[in-house]
């Protein structure tokens, strides 16, 4: 049936493909042929041709996985998919939460399964073409299978959980759910890395040496309490080099990536080491973990005046009102402020880089995580000349030559 949240789910999923699309276009237009001159020693000129064709090979993989998503749920909601699914799941079971979750279970599985030929592509032949992928068939297996059992774990436990405060407590539920969603993302905050990273991954101490006495010194010099230091083995699946922080409080910690030690001298590596500490100083991840909360509460409100709409449900084929349908309408209909609000946090994430790399270049020495910058995006073959409007809509951190600049000049 059509009415007018019909319509209006319709030029939202079109008009997010369409957008999505201008902006890659954006992007790829604004490729140089040549090196910004301050970034002249990142790339020799074969391979910042290289990096050149692995975005060229990338936007155009995401158009044909972008538009395949798009005909996917264009179909289920033109044809009635989610009608379909829905009255298969209530013929299942006729308990209200194993409905639910046998619903988006399905829809998730299904989802999954359609789009990993596009990710075993990306990974196995995209990646493997230019030297990044590690990853073995066996490997890749593992992860899905144990992604899927955490899922279905933790995500359906949660929506579990969910439904049943609303059966308890009606539109209030989202005070509750969102009490619940809070405690669970302060736990997984602290303890992330101790209990979900070495399902993929291990993780072990940093040995003693120059670089574990550095870092301390380090550590000690600006009043950073560091105990925990771990290197992952990143190397297992891709090339590629990162370093985060993670945790609160005791639990605190900082990984490396043992393909960024292979990578980077002392002095680097204390400069990115000294760029996470000032994520910390700064009070960064607190800050963000305090807003994402905020915003999970503002969506479960905003989902609660939605919920049980006659209107809504009839919009995806459904004539009997309930709690997983209007959830996945809403989520449609949520999308443009999603969007407004990814735009603004990464605003204020780029800020955040900004203030880090300031504290690194205050503490250590600025040359130092630039050299370091320099030789990440190289590794990575990132792009040196994203357009200004992608880079408002995607980017958490700024491009790497406006953190060059940004210290050059300080």
């Amino acid at each position: 049936m059509t009415n007018t949240y019909f319509y209006i789910i319709l030029g939202i999923l079109t008009g997010g493909f369409i957008l999505e699309r201008w902006l890659a276009w954006l992007n790829m237009k604004n490729i140089k042929a040549t090196v910004p001159e301050e970034l002249k020693d990142v790339y020799e000129p074969e391979r910042y041709e290289k990096s050149q064709e692995y975005k060229r090979v990338n936007s155009k993989f995401s158009i044909i996985t972008s538009s395949f998503s798009l005909m996917l749920i264009l179909a289920m909601f033109l044809l009635g998919g989610f009608a379909i699914l829905n009255d298969y799941s209530f013929s299942i079971t006729g308990i209200y939460i194993l409905t639910a979750l046998f619903f988006f279970g399905i829809l998730s599985f299904g989802s999954d399964i359609l789009s990993m030929p596009f990710d075993v592509y990306d990974t196995f032949v995209i990646e493997e073409k230019f030297g990044f992928n590690k990853t073995t068939p066996k490997t890749y297996i593992l992860d899905k299978i144990k992604g899927w059992i955490l899922g279905a774990i933790i995500g359906g436990g949660i929506f579990a959980i969910i439904i049943w405060f609303y059966q308890l407590t009606g539109a209030n539920f989202w005070i509750w759910a969102w009490l619940l969603v809070a405690v669970f993302t302060l736990f997984m905050t602290m303890f992330y890395s101790n209990l979900i990273v070495p399902l993929f991954n291990k993780q072990t101490p940093l040995k003693d040496g120059e670089l574990r006495t550095a870092i301390e010194d380090f550590s000690k010099k600006t009043g950073f309490k560091l105990n925990n230091i771990y290197v992952i083995d990143g190397s297992k699946r891709s090339t590629k080099a990162n370093a985060y922080f993670t945790g609160l409080g005791a639990k605190k910690r900082i990984v490396l990536y043992d393909t960024l030690i292979n990578d980077h001298d002392n002095d680097e590596l204390v400069a990115v080491l000294a760029h996470e500490i000032g994520h910390y100083k700064k009070k960064h991840s607190l800050t963000g973990t305090v807003l994402s909360i905020l915003q999970i509460g503002i969506t479960l409100f905003l989902f609660s005046l939605f919920l049980n709409n006659p209107a809504l449900s009839e919009s995806m084929g459904v004539s009997e009102p309930n709690f997983h349908i209007s959830m996945l309408a809403f989520g449609i209909l949520y999308t443009p402020i999603s969007m407004i609000i990814g735009y603004l946090f990464n605003i204020f994430s780029r800020r955040n880089e900004f203030q880090a790399d300031r504290f690194a270049a205050e503490h250590h020495d600025a040359k130092f995580l630039i050299s370091a910058l320099k030789k990440l995006t190289s590794k990575n073959l990132s792009n040196l000349t994203p357009h200004p409007v992608y880079v408002k809509f995607y980017y958490s951190h700024p491009p790497l030559l406006e953190r060059v600049r940004a210290m050059e000049g300080m």
